[in-house]
């Protein structure tokens, strides 16, 4: 060491800072884990199983939705969605022509609009079955998938599956094609070194580097979200195609980006596509399990009215007439704790739970009524497709107004304007902005059947019920909202 005041060097301790550093040099590679130099060698393994995908569709309809679901030249999913939110007029813009989208200076093309759009997807398995996004393929004419050789095959779909947005398409090759093995997405960590290969922009096997950024994303795109969140980027035209790990497998499948965010893409987990995959090669569609409830959130207000000791589990808002969950003694009211012996966490976790279980399996569940814990036994159903409707009220009579609601008595001419004879109740024909009722998340056209689990039907008894409630506290309310009906607890505000 060099001593600054008597310029003299102390040879022990510099040999000891010597060693000290050559140990630690040798030893950054190890605790910087397992990044790699480069991915040259893994890009270049994984690319021939990445294929083009080119389709010839009818346009329906314009782009929608606050996450794109992005097949080249096409935006949005065919499912429900927000509303297009201005600040993504320049993203349509730049990707799509015009100042409005697709078709030009109006917004999206006109209907009957014959549109070519490209996506990617990934050969996984040597006969030739690829896997992709359903958007992308969706509503095809004509479908072409080229290889990176150049090689280009007519594609079959062999089944699609929008709730998962997964498809299924076969091409016939004269020899054994390159494919790519399916990894665990359960077992990848966010941190984790990912690859994303695909065709943004028709820039064909583009390969983006990045680390799974999160896992278990619920993004609104259907009812089983569960999506790998990861900074690889993802762009226009990478739908379909793989997200893989250092090991050179899909663990996932690209498949959503937010367009005005950077860095955030979203793929569905191989272990969701796995199952999927496998019923559509088998039966061209996927059957699902079905309990027959609507379900909500447990949150902290509706845990202490409840007995709940946490916010945990799946609240029965409904019950479907002669489905497995009547069938079965679940009631309204009920809390969900498990299913089929595994832990329901939160409501979004229950319909992957269930959907997942085979249809007729008899199996055990366990429910909260009353604040205590209760055993069922229900046979799950097979998953059919339900319909909701409903409006809103028209008349405005006088309002509550400490509560921020108007509050109409249900005639019968009103419960058929509504969908929903044979009910008593009262219909909410306004909310004020930012009070008590609004900030429950109660809309103009519910109908409250309960209040404190009670049935209600004209004003005078509810103004009895809520003057019971302390000011702070909250007061439980069973409302229909269109075919469904769900709990909410609306709070007395402080005097």
């Amino acid at each position: 060491m060099y001593d600054l005041k008597n310029k003299r060097v102390n040879m022990p301790a510099l040999v000891i800072l010597l060693i000290l550093g050559a140990a630690l040099a040798l030893s950054g590679p190890a605790l910087a884990g397992e990044v790699p130099d480069s991915f040259a060698g893994l890009a270049s393994k994984v690319s021939p199983a990445v294929v083009n995908i080119r389709v010839t569709k009818t346009i329906k309809g314009g782009p929608r939705g606050m996450f794109g679901f992005h097949g080249r030249q096409q935006q949005g999913p065919e499912r429900p969605g927000q509303p297009q939110q201005p600040d993504l007029r320049e993203f349509f813009r730049r990707f799509f022509g015009g100042p409005g989208g697709p078709g030009g200076p109006g917004g999206p093309p006109p209907r009957g609009h014959k549109q070519r759009s490209a996506g990617s997807g990934v050969i996984v398995d040597k006969t030739g079955f690829v896997l992709t996004n359903n958007h992308v393929v969706a509503e095809a004419e004509e479908i072409l998938v080229r290889l990176k050789e150049g090689k280009e095959f007519a594609a079959k779909v062999m089944g699609r599956d929008p709730k998962t947005d997964l498809a299924l398409v076969k091409i016939k090759a004269d020899k054994d094609l390159p494919f790519l093995p399916m990894g665990d997405s359960d077992k990848m960590r966010v941190g984790d070194w990912v690859l994303a290969v695909g065709n943004p922009f028709g820039l064909e096997h583009t390969v983006t580097a990045g680390i799974i950024s999160a896992k278990g994303r619920i993004i609104g795109a259907g009812p089983y979200d569960n999506f790998i969140q990861t900074d690889a980027s993802i762009n226009p035209g990478n739908s379909g195609g793989p997200l893989i790990n250092l090991a050179g497998q899909v663990i996932g499948i690209n498949t959503a980006i937010v367009p005005h965010g950077q860095g955030i893409g979203f793929a569905i987990p191989v272990n969701t596509a796995k199952k999927v995959m496998a019923q559509l090669k088998e039966k061209g569609r996927v059957i699902r399990g079905w309990l027959g409830v609507s379900i909500q959130p447990v949150t902290k207000d509706l845990a202490k009215k409840f007995g709940l000791s946490e916010a945990k589990g799946a609240l029965v808002a409904d019950v479907f007439k002669d489905s497995p969950a009547e069938k079965a003694g679940v009631k309204r009211g009920d809390v969900i704790v498990s299913f089929d012996g595994k832990t329901v966490k939160d409501f979004h976790a229950l319909p992957r739970i269930v959907a997942e279980t085979p249809v007729g399996s008899e199996v055990k569940m366990e429910v909260v009524r009353d604040g205590k814990r209760r055993p069922l036994t229900v046979t799950v159903g097979e998953l059919k497709g339900q319909v909701a409707k409903g409006g809103p009220a028209e008349k405005e009579p006088a309002s509550e107004e400490m509560l921020g609601l108007g509050l109409q008595e249900l005639t019968p001419e009103l419960a058929k304007q509504l969908g929903i004879e044979g009910k008593k109740g009262l219909v909410i024909t306004k909310v004020a902005p930012g009070g008590p009722a609004a900030e429950a998340g109660l809309r103009r056209g519910d109908v409250i059947l309960e209040a404190a689990q009670k049935p209600v039907s004209d004003l005078k008894q509810f103004k009895a019920l809520a003057g019971k409630v302390k000011p702070g506290e909250g007061i439980l309310l069973l409302v229909q909202r269109g075919d469904s009906t769900l709990f909410v607890v609306l709070k007395m505000p402080k005097k």
